[in-house]
């Protein structure tokens, strides 16, 4: 089965492969069928990423998955939020994102935070009821990165459970951990309750 991936995050990519695995599932990033990237004009997770898997689905003739995910920090109310890729400007930057972040908590000592995945599995362009999933990730920002694994704000997001960064953890673990993952076992779930896909007998 293929899905169209709404991103060319390869980080997203690597990680959201993994974990459809077990439905035989190969995505295919957009940008590898000539797909632009989408406009992400909403103040909510769940509206950039429906707007994103349509997009996609558009492009394609293909289902599309999409995700639309960030960092929420409590003492700053949300944010970087929706923004959190574009959090210190254009061109993105993870570095820069990073660096912005800590120094706008440098005198801040509320660091609790979470990350948000909402996931978007639109059948086809207008499909009216896509399935949507969500993940949450609970923990707090650190004082300095830590970490060479993961991709955008792994490094300064401590998991309590473990008591290392993101950026700490093999893939395997942050997988099962991560808001990312989380989301993607809803989705499982539904897929396996019977919210079929194109192909796919019932």
């Amino acid at each position: 089965m293929k899905l169209v991936l709404a991103s060319d995050n390869a980080g997203k990519l690597k990680e959201l492969a993994a974990l459809l695995m077990p439905l035989d599932i190969a995505l295919i990033p957009q940008g590898v069928l000539g797909v632009p990237e989408a406009e992400e004009p909403h103040a909510t997770f769940v509206e950039n990423a429906l707007a994103k898997a349509r997009h996609a689905a558009r492009w394609t003739g293909l289902p599309a998955l999409a995700d639309d995910s960030g960092l929420c920090v409590a003492a700053l109310n949300g944010a970087p939020g929706v923004r959190s890729a574009r959090y210190a400007g254009t061109p993105k930057s993870d570095a820069r994102n990073n660096a912005r972040l800590l120094e706008v908590l440098r005198e801040v000592t509320d660091r609790r935070a979470h990350f948000v995945s909402v996931l978007v599995l639109a059948r086809h362009a207008d499909d009216p009821q896509p399935i949507v999933a969500e993940g949450e990730w609970h923990g707090e920002i650190l004082h300095a990165p830590r970490g060479e694994g993961g991709f955008g704000y792994d490094p300064l997001f401590l998991d309590p459970e473990s008591g290392v960064a993101s950026a700490e953890l093999p893939p395997e673990t942050k997988n099962q951990r991560s808001h990312r993952g989380k989301a993607i076992a809803a989705l499982l779930e539904r897929l396996r309750a019977g919210s079929l896909l194109p192909g796919q007998g019932g």
